[in-house]
C-alpha cells in the first residue's frame, strides 16, 4: 500500500459521508482505491484530467447514497476489467465474488450503446438481467452515469446527443422506478440541455426570473405556517424549501400550453415531523390557517407511489393571491424520496427480503423496449378497487388492462365494469384515483379488436394468445 498526502484527502472525502463502518471495511476502500489508480495510471478523459478522476467520482457518488463497502469499492473498479489487463481471476482473489459480480455486470452494460429503442432492445434486457441478480449493479451504473453526465460537455456533439437521450429516457426513468429521486432528478437536468436545446432555453430564463420573487413571497409565507404550528405547541419539526427539476418543470410548462403561472409547484415548502400522526396534525394546522385549492390534496401516504414514495401534498391560498404547495413527511419518508431503494439494506439481505425489488425488474425482460417504456417507466395512474385495493397502470390505460393487472383470469372473462358506480364500456380510458369493478361472464372471451384499447404489454399478449 502507498499513499500521499492527497490521496488520503481525497479517501477522507468518501470515507467521511460513510458512518457506519469497520476499520477493515476503510482498509478494503482503501486497497480499491490503490488497486484502480495503479491500474488505470497513465489514462487520460477527453477532458485531459485523470482518468481515476472517473472511478473516485463514482465511488462518492455511492457513497452520497450511503452504499454499502462492496458498491463502493465496485465503484472504484468498475472499468478495471474493460480498460487495463487486470483479468477476472484476479479481481475475484484480491476483493470477492461480489465485487468481481458487479464490476462485470457493469462492464457489460458499459458496451452497448444506444441507438434508439430497436437497436437497444438487447441492451436493456442485459441491464435488467443483471440488476434482477443484483440490484447494485444498477447503482453503480447509474452513478457511473452521473458522472459521465456531469462531463458530457467534453465529448463530440453526437455522443453527447446519443448518451443523454440514453439517459433521458432510460436511466432518470429507471432511477425513478427505483426512487431515487436524487439521482434521477439530477440525471434529468443534465440531459436536458442537450435532448431539447430549444426548450432549455426558453424555460431556463422564465424560471430563473420567477425564482427570486417566488421566494422571496415563499419564505414570507413559511415563516407564518411556522408561527401558527408552535402557537400550537407544535414544535418538533424543520422545514426547508423543494426546487422542482428544470426538466420536470419544462415538462410542465408544455402541458399548461407554455402558461408558467400555471406552475404551482415550481418551489414548493417541506415540512419534515417525527411520526407519520404528527404529518396529518400539521396538515389540519395548516388547512384551520389557509384554504386549501380543491383537488390539490394528496395523500401519498396512504396510497404510496409505486416507487415508494410517501408524503402528504396541499396547495393552500396564502392570502395576498398566491398559490403555495406544501409538502409535508417524517425524516424516514425524506430519506425514501431522495434515496429509495438506495437507503435500504435489502442488498444486504438474504431470502425474501432481497427478492423485493426484483419482480418489476423481471417482468420486463421478454418484452420489447417500447413496452418497457410504456409499462414501467412513463407516467402512472392509479386505479381503486371497490375494496380500496390500489393497481398501478401507465396513462391511458383501459379497464382491461386493469382487469388484467389484477387477474388473468379477470381480463378473459370480463364482460362489463363499473367506473366510480356507473356502467361503463370495457374499452373506457380510465383516469387518476377511478375505482372500477369489473364484471364478468362464463361465456365470454378476449376479443381481437380489444388490442386497439389496451396499453400493458401482458394484456396484449393474453388476448393475442386468445384470438
Amino acid at each position: 500500500m502507498w499513499y500521499n498526502n492527497k490521496m488520503e484527502n481525497d479517501l477522507e472525502k468518501i470515507l467521511s459521508l460513510l458512518t457506519k463502518i469497520s476499520k477493515t471495511e476503510k482498509d478494503l476502500i482503501k486497497k480499491a482505491y490503490d488497486f484502480a489508480k495503479i491500474a488505470h495510471e497513465g489514462a487520460k478523459r477527453n477532458s485531459g484530467e485523470p482518468y481515476f478522476n472517473h472511478l473516485f467520482e463514482t465511488a462518492k457518488n455511492l457513497a452520497n447514497l450511503e452504499m454499502d463497502t462492496t458498491s463502493i469499492i465496485a465503484g472504484f473498479l468498475h472499468d478495471v476489467l474493460e480498460d487495463t489487463k487486470t483479468k477476472p481471476e484476479i479481481l475475484e482473489k484480491e476483493f470477492g465474488k461480489e465485487v468481481l459480480f458487479i464490476v462485470e455486470g457493469v462492464s457489460k452494460l458499459g458496451t452497448l450503446k444506444y441507438h434508439g429503442a430497436n437497436r437497444h432492445n438487447e441492451s436493456l434486457r442485459k441491464l435488467l438481467l443483471a440488476t434482477s441478480k443484483d440490484i447494485r449493479v444498477l447503482i453503480v451504473k447509474l452513478c457511473d452515469r452521473l458522472h459521465n453526465m456531469r462531463t458530457l460537455n467534453f465529448l463530440p456533439e453526437e455522443k453527447q446527443k446519443r448518451i443523454a437521450a440514453e439517459t433521458l429516457e432510460i436511466y432518470a426513468p429507471i432511477a425513478y422506478r427505483l426512487g431515487i429521486r436524487k439521482l434521477s432528478r439530477e440525471l434529468e437536468d443534465l440531459a436536458f440541455p442537450f435532448v431539447y436545446p430549444e426548450g432549455f432555453n426558453e424555460i431556463s430564463p422564465l424560471f430563473k426570473k420567477s425564482y427570486t420573487e417566488k421566494l422571496e413571497k415563499l419564505e414570507k409565507f413559511r415563516k407564518s405556517v411556522m408561527k401558527e404550528l408552535v402557537k400550537t405547541n407544535f414544535t418538533n419539526f424543520r422545514s426547508d424549501y423543494r426546487v422542482k427539476g428544470l426538466y420536470s418543470l419544462y415538462k410542465k410548462y408544455l402541458k399548461f400550453k407554455k402558461d408558467i403561472e400555471k406552475i404551482y409547484d415550481a418551489l414548493a415548502m417541506r415540512l419534515t415531523v417525527e411520526k407519520t400522526e404528527d404529518c396529518y396534525k400539521a396538515l389540519g394546522i395548516i388547512h384551520a390557517n389557509w384554504k386549501p385549492l380543491p383537488g390539490r390534496i394528496k395523500d401519498y401516504i396512504a396510497f404510496p407511489k409505486q416507487n415508494g414514495y410517501q408524503s402528504l401534498h396541499t396547495t393552500v391560498f396564502t392570502g395576498d393571491g398566491d398559490l403555495v404547495e406544501i409538502q409535508i413527511r417524517t425524516e424516514a419518508m425524506h430519506k425514501e424520496a431522495e434515496y429509495g431503494v438506495a437507503s435500504h439494506a435489502i442488498y444486504k439481505s438474504e431470502g425474501k427480503d432481497k427478492k423485493q425489488i426484483t419482480p418489476w425488474i423481471e417482468a420486463m425482460l421478454p418484452h420489447s423496449v417500447d413496452e418497457i417504456k410504456k409499462d414501467f417507466l412513463s407516467e402512472r395512474i392509479f386505479i381503486f378497487t371497490p375494496k380500496g385495493d390500489v393497481v398501478d397502470l401507465p396513462v391511458d390505460s383501459s379497464a382491461i388492462d386493469f382487469a388484467y393487472a389484477i387477474h388473468s383470469d379477470l381480463g378473459d372473462k370480463m364482460s362489463g365494469a363499473k367506473i366510480n358506480g356507473k356502467f361503463s364500456s370495457i374499452t373506457t380510458v380510465l383516469k387518476n384515483s377511478d375505482i372500477v369493478e369489473i364484471i364478468t361472464s362464463k361465456n365470454t372471451k378476449p376479443n381481437r379488436k380489444w388490442l386497439e384499447h389496451v396499453k400493458t404489454s401482458f394484456a396484449k399478449k393474453r388476448i393475442r394468445n386468445f384470438s
